[in-house]
């Protein structure tokens, strides 16, 4: 039998002539949704088991199909499957191959179904898996984190604020600030995984089935937590592909982010980190070049993976219910998204495992631009009871003295500082160190050593 002739009989006696090439190239999606082959298959052994128990084929047809399903796997895995364009998806590749193993009783295989309804059980079921590949992803991230902070809780180097040096602060302190967003990615694919959890097998086409089926039985078997409570929306959404496309994107943004720092303080003029060799590339002309491409490509990957949501997004946009052949383009962006975010998990954990801080340059850097102006504002406020408005002024005519003698605030002689504030006493020079300012922050959540251990000691028994 021809591919075309095969591919009329899964659509039946409705058409008389076989697709048009183009409409072929447009229309077939096996080149992608293949990779959903074993869900498509966990999918179908879970309905036939369901259509016997509930006496709606025989158990002998439910064993030889659920057998062959399993042969059809095989094949498929060991490299030995034949996909065909003419066949569209994985469904009508698996069923046809079905038929030519097990014979008529694979065409009862699709009894009380619809593509429909398993396209969506399939695409669940794969995106479900990508969710929970994300969340140990992340948890393997955020340990690192947790051990460089450790590494480095009382490693003093430069907060920023615009990217100029503001406040001392700690490496510790740095590393928990991501642990606490790559926290929340977590979250996220957390909660979109219950909410997602729900089976469309039996909606069938878009309004359910008159056969007696078991909708509570197949979703048992393929862990869900209910079956879908409407046929039409269970058909028709795809909230749960937006919602891991959005929970990639911000972990995305998140990656990029620490990615940029991990650029800038490498470079020469920073010397903060030095990246490992495995994670580095050279230049074709300049041999002294060591360049942080790992880091670059990471920046790089959200742009892509917000693309792919942005697609999706508009692709969604203005559909009426139940199904369109608009959502076939959903799977693409998913799928190339979820490689992009898992290769990003697995690149920075690495990087992070090898990175090593450089302790001199980091406090250096934290000693300069002023850092401890606030905490001489504080003082002030504190010592003379002054209102910080005022210690404030004070502060800020200190600066600009030392400024303009090409000084910091602690190489500022006593007399000097009297000379703006008579009351300013010999005890300023305890608060004026960038050990002394990050040991004083300790507000729930501040730099200080102390607090950092704290939050570290809670993530460790947390990421157990």
């Amino acid at each position: 039998m021809s591919d075309k002739k095969s591919a009329n009989a899964m659509w039946g006696g409705r058409f008389s002539a076989g697709p048009d090439a183009i409409m072929e190239a447009i229309n077939a999606s096996i080149g992608y949704d293949q990779k959903m082959a074993k869900q498509d298959i966990d999918g179908s052994r879970a309905h036939a088991a369901m259509l016997a128990a509930q006496g709606i084929i025989e158990d002998s047809d439910a064993s030889a199909i659920r057998k062959g399903l399993l042969t059809v796997l095989s094949e498929i895995e060991g490299g030995g499957f034949a996909f065909s364009t003419a066949l569209e998806d994985i469904h009508m590749n698996v069923e046809a191959r079905l038929t030519e193993i097990v014979g008529p009783a694979a065409g009862r295989l699709h009894t009380a179904r619809s593509r429909n309804d398993q396209v969506a059980t399939d695409f669940k079921l794969w995106v479900r898996g990508q969710m929970d590949a994300a969340i140990d992803g992340l948890t393997a991230l955020m340990k690192v984190f947790v051990a460089q902070a450790e590494a480095g809780a009382d490693m003093v180097m430069p907060g920023f604020t615009h990217l100029q040096v503001a406040q001392p602060v700690t490496w510790g302190h740095h590393m928990m600030a991501y642990v606490e967003m790559f926290a929340r990615d977590r979250s996220r694919f957390e909660d979109a995984r219950k909410r997602m959890n729900e089976s469309p097998l039996g909606a069938a086409a878009l309004a359910g089935t008159s056969f007696p089926i078991d909708r509570d039985m197949t979703a048992e078997a393929l862990g869900f937590d209910r079956p879908s409570a409407n046929s039409l929306d269970a058909v028709s959404d795809r909230d749960f592909a937006l919602e891991f496309l959005t929970s990639c994107s911000i972990c995305a943004i998140h990656i990029s982010r620490i990615a940029e720092e991990l650029v800038i303080w490498s470079s020469a003029q920073f010397r903060f980190v030095t990246i490992s060799d495995r994670f580095s590339t050279g230049s074709s002309i300049m041999p002294q070049k060591k360049n942080p491409d790992a880091a670059e490509l990471l920046r790089s990957k959200v742009g892509r993976i917000n693309g792919s949501l942005i697609a999706l997004l508009t692709i969604m946009k203005g559909l009426p219910l139940a199904y369109s052949k608009d959502m076939q383009e959903d799977k693409e962006q998913v799928f190339d998204a979820a490689d992009s975010i898992m290769l990003s998990l697995a690149a920075l954990t690495g990087m992070m495992a090898d990175l090593r801080p450089n302790p001199e340059p980091l406090r250096t850097a934290a000693a300069s631009g002023f850092s401890t102006a606030t905490d001489l504002a504080d003082f002030l406020v504190r010592a003379l009871n002054m209102p910080f408005r005022d210690a404030h002024h004070v502060t800020g005519a200190l600066v600009k003295m030392a400024e303009d003698q090409g000084c910091d605030l602690h190489e500022l002689s006593l007399e000097q500082m009297q000379s703006v504030e008579a009351k300013i006493p010999n005890a300023v020079y305890e608060v004026l160190g960038v050990e002394n300012s990050v040991a004083s922050r300790v507000s729930y959540g501040g730099t200080a050593p102390a607090q950092v251990r704290a939050q570290i000691t809670r993530w460790k028994a947390a990421l157990l």
